[in-house]
């Protein structure tokens, strides 16, 4: 993935297109919710209704931006569950449901946080909801979360999705980082295994398994167990929860081959979707 001196000063790498997608996935966001007829509407596989997953969209794209800006906020604890506790806290606290200023709070959250980050001085590592991140890895943070709701309100409400593989690539900073900190320990135990995953026409990485420990790099391991390639969009479904691998595989859009293709199915279900 192609990669330019980008945002702050401190010398980081901030990849060519990220600040288009953030903006174009916000407007593609706001687009969709603009167009509900009735945002008390259930989300398919959510206990949200499309008014409750826009706030929380608004919300996060509003804490990202804060921390682009330097200020310290303390979100759940890190795992899956103490995200969704914390979301449901800040739902309860936040009773904007309409579409047109959810809409509007999601792009001006999204521009927030691109002034934020293009400021000098404003790279370095951050304190996040998923652990510690560059300020790089946070915009890809923010572009993921958007899509993967995003996603979700376009079902919802009938609409086109907004996730293409330009976009999928740019979310892969984020997921490389966050994948050990999702591992389910449970699926994982005694596991030793090595995977290259490949998005079919683009970018590939690698992840390793020693006995349960995993390691998740952006270059493939040598000599893999495992090649699994898959079409983009249908990746990032199925690392956001959205999608089962049998499904994917069903439709053609995975292929795996190597000494233990068999391993392919169960690589999604070794993370839990936080």
């Amino acid at each position: 993935m192609e990669s330019v001196s980008g945002q702050g000063d401190g010398g980081s790498t901030w990849p060519s297109g990220l600040d288009e997608a953030i903006r174009a996935t916000a407007a593609d966001i706001a687009t969709t919710l603009r167009g509900a007829p009735d945002t008390g509407a259930p989300v398919p596989g959510s206990q949200w209704t499309v008014g409750e997953a826009a706030a929380h969209l608004a919300q996060a794209n509003e804490l990202m931006a804060h921390l682009a800006d330097g200020k310290t906020r303390s979100y759940g604890d890190g795992t899956p569950h103490g995200l969704a506790e914390a979301n449901q806290l800040a739902l309860a606290a936040f009773a904007e449901r309409r579409a047109e200023p959810l809409a509007a709070m999601i792009v001006e959250q999204a521009d927030a946080f691109l002034r934020s980050a293009a400021r000098p001085g404003s790279s370095g590592e951050l304190v996040t909801p998923m652990g510690p991140m560059s300020l790089d890895v946070l915009a890809s943070y923010l572009l993921t979360h958007m899509l993967g709701h995003g996603y979700d309100l376009a079902r919802a409400l009938g609409r086109p999705h907004m996730i293409n593989r330009a976009r999928v690539e740019l979310t892969l900073p984020f997921l490389i980082t966050a994948m050990p900190r999702v591992v389910d320990t449970t699926a994982t135990a005694g596991l030793t295994a090595r995977f290259t995953v490949r998005l079919r026409g683009g970018a590939r990485f690698g992840t390793t398994f020693s006995d349960g420990a995993v390691a998740v790099t952006p270059h493939p391991p040598s000599r893999p167990d495992c090649t699994i390639l898959t079409e983009p969009v249908a990746f990032l479904l199925m690392a956001l929860g959205r999608r089962g691998p049998w499904g994917a595989a069903a439709r053609g859009h995975v292929l795996a081959w190597g000494r233990k293709p068999w391993l392919a199915p169960r690589f999604p279900t070794l993370f839990t979707a936080p």
